[in-house]
């Protein structure tokens, strides 16, 4: 985010009133919430996970969500991506028919090309 924006989360504290919240304030908040809601293993870096893990499942190619996460290797950006079994088996089973799918329209050409030469 750029500061021409502003900024999102402002401290309503007396000691540093409107100004940015530190990391370490941040944590603390959603720390307090995660713990009232008893979501025990949220975190602010939760939401870099379901982040990432929300571009993959859109179809978004492995290089472009690595450099969306300012990642140098995409091996690190593997360790956010948290895709569940049914997710990847439907991402399998979608890609076996699609191949399927086009080797039916492929012999079906195939097919129709030799009826031709056999008829002449």
């Amino acid at each position: 985010m750029t500061r021409s924006r502003g900024l999102l989360f402002l401290s309503e504290s007396r000691r540093n009133y409107a100004e940015p919240l530190t990391l370490w304030t941040w944590s603390k908040v959603v720390r307090r919430i995660a713990l009232a809601a008893d979501v025990e293993r949220f975190s602010t870096h939760t939401t870099r996970h379901l982040c990432l893990t929300d571009l993959a499942r859109m179809g978004w190619e492995l290089h472009e969500i690595a450099t969306f996460a300012g990642h140098r290797q995409t091996d690190s950006t593997l360790q956010y991506i948290h895709l569940s079994g049914r997710e990847l088996a439907d991402n399998l089973r979608g890609g076996m028919e699609h191949i399927h799918a086009w080797r039916v329209q492929t012999l079906a050409g195939e097919t129709a090309q030799l009826g031709s030469e056999v008829a002449r």
